[in-house]
Parts: structure tokens; C-alpha cells; sequence
């Protein structure tokens, strides 16, 4: 057999405190994980751009950048198709970011008066004295 032995690895989503997260519609919108199920049944995040490689053998294993690797239920389409989805979100909202201005100066009905008024009296700049 090639490559290294896939080891078992164990963290905070292992524990009797963890939770299912919730199932809506609108999952992974406000994310920066891909959420996957490991063989037992429990789900985990992971981030979509630290996945190195997806080996489906027959399981479906994600490699990460350090080496961590993870047995999944999903198959290698399925998360191939989720990073895309999250990468697609990513790129919609950088374009409403860019599209829709957030900040507007807005004058109030006593500050149209001074409009023409600058805020603070000019400062005066002295050449520098070497």
C-alpha cells in the first residue's frame, strides 16, 4: 500500500458537548467552512482552502495542507461540489461589496447652512530645518 497511514484524528467535535450544527437552506452562507460527516455519522467544518487533496478510495478522504487527513461520507463529487459552491459565495458577495456602496454622507437640516464652512481651521505647514 502507498502513502502514509491514515491516522485518527481526534478533536473538539469528538466530544460529548457537541452539537448537530443547524440544517437550513441558507447553509454555509455565512461560513468559512464546508460541512462534511464523518463515518460515524458526526459533522465537522472544514475549511475549503486548506484541502490539499480528495482521494476516493473507495472512502473519500480529504488531505489537508498540513497532512491531517479525513474520512468522509460524502462522496468526491459531492465535496468537490461544495468548495465550488462556497468559492461561488465567496466571489458574489466580494461583487456586492463592490457594487453597492456602504457609506453615504448624509447632511442634517442644520448643516446645510455650514456646508461651505470647513471643519477645522487650516493648519499651517512649516518646511522641515535640517
Amino acid at each position: 500500500m502507498g502513502g502514509p497511514p491514515i491516522e485518527k484524528v481526534q478533536g473538539p467535535t469528538d466530544g460529548p458537548g457537541w452539537r448537530e450544527p443547524p440544517q437550513d437552506s441558507d447553509q454555509g452562507r455565512d461560513q468559512a467552512v464546508i460541512v462534511v460527516t464523518r463515518l460515524n455519522g458526526g459533522q465537522f467544518g472544514v475549511n475549503p482552502d486548506l484541502v490539499q487533496r480528495i482521494d476516493s478510495a473507495p472512502d473519500t478522504i480529504l488531505t489537508l495542507i498540513d497532512g491531517a487527513k479525513f474520512i468522509v461520507e460524502e462522496s468526491m463529487e459531492e465535496v468537490i461540489d461544495r468548495i465550488n459552491e462556497h468559492r461561488s459565495l465567496l466571489l458574489a458577495r466580494a461583487r456586492e461589496l463592490t457594487s453597492e456602496p456602504r457609506l453615504e454622507l448624509l447632511q442634517g437640516e442644520d448643516d446645510s447652512a455650514d456646508a461651505d464652512q470647513p471643519l477645522a481651521p487650516a493648519v499651517p505647514l512649516r518646511p522641515r530645518s535640517r
